[in-house]
């Protein structure tokens, strides 16, 4: 006779279980994911942490190429609206998708053979087929034939240019102009240079649209009513 004892029904339902492995309860593509995220946390210093600072680091990375970038203001070219030290965020896709800057707009650039090596921030005041004059017999810029009230965003007592000109803005370009036209080098200074101080569409980083720090100077900025009321040149667009 067999006396070894069977085990009962109680007995094997009593015996504690191995701890589950998450992987291998997974399907196929789960466990590629958990294969490829422990081999890259194990290649990283600090392992996950050190994996989730460098999704995060990308991420701004991405965002700070193809959608925002700050920019801080370098000079007083821009008050008083903008001041030396502000810092703007700058929307890069604010002119992809077929749109372009309008009158008004305030606009960083990359002034490599237009300006200077450096970039730069200004507003624009003429677009592509737009003729600016300075100055009517009241002291104040003309767009195609229209006076613009520049009172709301010129720096107090600055006269709207002490440069006299009349320019044709070619197509695919920009002329620009600093709030603080005494303390502004733009597109006025650079008549005489080759572009006639315009500056091409290209050249454009994108369209300032906030004001971040310091945090007294919090602001969206806005494209000046005065712009509205400027007829639209042959070929051109209403600011």
């Amino acid at each position: 006779m067999d006396t070894e004892e069977q085990p009962t029904e109680r007995d094997r339902s009593s015996r504690p279980s191995a701890p589950e492995d998450p992987s291998a309860a997974a399907g196929p593509e789960e466990r590629s994911r958990f294969s490829l995220a422990d081999r890259i946390s194990a290649w990283l210093p600090g392992g996950l942490i050190s994996l989730a600072l460098l999704l995060c680091l990308v991420f701004l990375l991405l965002l700070n190429t193809f959608v925002v970038q700050p920019f801080q203001i370098p000079s007083g070219s821009m008050e008083q609206g903008l001041r030396i030290g502000d810092r703007v965020l700058v929307n890069k896709v604010a002119y992809r998708f077929g749109a372009e800057p309008r009158r008004g707009d305030v606009v960083v650039f990359d002034g490599t053979g237009y300006f200077g090596d450096a970039d730069y921030i200004k507003r624009v005041v003429g677009v592509g087929g737009d003729r600016v004059v300075c100055c009517d017999e009241d002291g104040r810029i003309k767009v195609n034939g229209r006076a613009v009230d520049e009172s709301t965003f010129l720096f107090p007592g600055d006269s709207p240019s002490s440069v006299p000109f009349e320019v044709v803005v070619p197509s695919g370009t920009l002329f620009l102009l600093g709030d603080h036209r005494g303390d502004s080098s733009d597109s006025r200074d650079h008549l005489g240079s080759p572009g006639g101080g315009m500056v091409p569409l290209s050249a454009v980083v994108g369209r300032a649209d906030w004001i971040v720090w310091p945090r007294a100077h919090w602001t969206r900025l806005h494209r000046p009513a005065a712009y509205a009321r400027v007829p639209a040149a042959v070929g051109g667009v209403h600011g």
